[in-house]
């Protein structure tokens, strides 16, 4: 199908703002469903009946729906065009934040946070290359803008749980982030219309122009791609530690004598932290050729973090909490090395979704690995030694991830 004369004009400026206004809002909601539960599970499990085992199941399912969208996203933004599959991530974002609300019993628990994180694991791999497509020449800007909203995202929530349970209830405190999953569904439904009426240059790519060059040969080359394994393994253990932060922070200061509303307070702070990664990080990874140094000294925070919490939780909590989010700072550097370490928009899509199918897969067994542990042993030592371990893998990922190389160096020589 040829495309018409008005289908053809670039994105005026008024595509772009639209564009800009879906990534902000998309990437506000990609983990309002993971941090506005984990401060409840206290309560959740008193209600419904369920211990440190199931609370660890929950914590997982972000990181494997995560996984699982990771890898079939591209495939599917082949199918469908990315715009339509970032509305996509929106509206089951939404579904399953209001099923999650209206819960009954665990398995209705369950059932509406794997909707909710389909949505938004869809959302992880599609942000990225609709930057590289839209601004190409902004990518460090507009990485630094999206990604410190996907940080308030992650804050938000964890802050506002406790009190907007004790307030007006757990449902209410759940289900309250429905009204922004939808907000973020309204720009992609305007870039639609504008396309489907051939107004400011705005086109919704279809199975024909989706992403050139994602189809499986593509794709499937990022497997034998060290840049790609580098960049799973830094982003995989990133979201290890990180989600089982999320899921047991809170826990844990409250099992060391401090309240459950403490526990969600620090929870937001180890999110604030990261927000000091968001702003900073992708405007130091375009400046760096090899940026591993910064890798390295995150790595140093995360150690110094879980000693402190592991021997004395309560001594400086916040400090241990401050340093614990400094440290994943390599998340915001691994979202932004995505288009810095390949060369097209297609390129950017394989390694995103290669990069967070693959690291989330890894990372899923992070939060019900760290509860096993915990509940085998009593205590927080076996947890934290897992932790620790984790470390040495970011580090080598890390050290491959920063290499100054190209997803696609090499593919023409070594064929299909």
């Amino acid at each position: 199908m040829t495309p018409s004369p008005t289908a053809s004009r670039p994105p005026s400026g008024a595509v772009r703002a639209l564009v800009l206004l879906g990534v902000v809002l998309s990437a506000f909601n990609l983990r309002t469903a993971v941090t506005s539960l984990t401060p409840l599970l206290d309560l959740l499990g008193a209600t419904f009946g369920f211990g440190s085992t199931t609370a660890g199941v929950l914590g997982m399912l972000p990181t494997a729906a995560f996984a699982v969208f990771g890898v079939t996203t591209p495939m599917l933004a082949r199918r469908i065009g990315i715009e339509r599959t970032a509305l996509l991530a929106m509206l089951l974002a939404a579904a399953g934040l209001a099923l999650r609300a209206l819960a009954d019993g665990v398995g209705v628990l369950m059932a509406g946070s794997i909707v909710a994180l389909a949505g938004m694991g869809i959302g992880n791999v599609v942000l990225p290359p609709l930057v590289k497509r839209y601004f190409p020449a902004r990518v460090g800007a507009v990485s630094t803008l999206y990604i410190t909203v996907l940080q308030l995202g992650t804050m938000l929530p964890a802050l506002a749980a406790v009190p907007l349970a004790d307030a007006v209830g757990w449902r209410f405190a759940l289900g309250a982030w429905t009204f922004a999953a939808v907000a973020a569904a309204l720009p992609w439904i305007g870039l639609l219309l504008l396309a489907r009426r051939g107004l400011h240059g705005a086109r919704i790519d279809g199975p024909s122009t989706a992403l050139p060059g994602v189809a499986m040969p593509q794709a499937g080359r990022a497997w034998r791609s060290p840049v790609a394994w580098g960049m799973a393994m830094m982003f995989g253990t990133t979201s290890l530690i990180t989600y089982s932060m999320f899921t047991w922070l809170p826990m844990l200061l409250t099992e060391a004598g401090a309240s459950a509303a403490f526990g969600g307070t620090m929870l937001a702070v180890f999110s604030a932290f990261g927000l000091v990664g968001a702003l900073a990080m992708p405007s130091i990874a375009v400046r760096m050729r090899n940026p591993f140094v910064v890798v390295a000294l995150c790595a140093a925070c995360h150690l110094i973090a879980f000693s402190g919490l592991l021997l004395a939780p309560l001594a400086a909590p916040a400090l241990w909490v401050l340093l614990v989010g400094l440290g994943t700072g390599t998340f915001p550097l691994s979202l932004t090395l995505i288009n810095l370490r390949s060369r097209t928009p297609s390129g950017s899509a394989a390694l995103s979704g290669f990069m967070q199918g693959v690291g989330y897969a890894f990372s899923c067994a992070g939060p019900l690995l760290f509860g096993v542990l915990h509940g085998a042993t009593g205590g927080w030592q076996w947890p934290f030694a897992m932790l620790y371990g984790m470390v040495g893998v970011l580090l080598f990922g890390g050290w491959m991830a920063c290499q100054p190389r190209a997803l696609e160096d090499g593919w023409h020589a070594r064929g299909p």
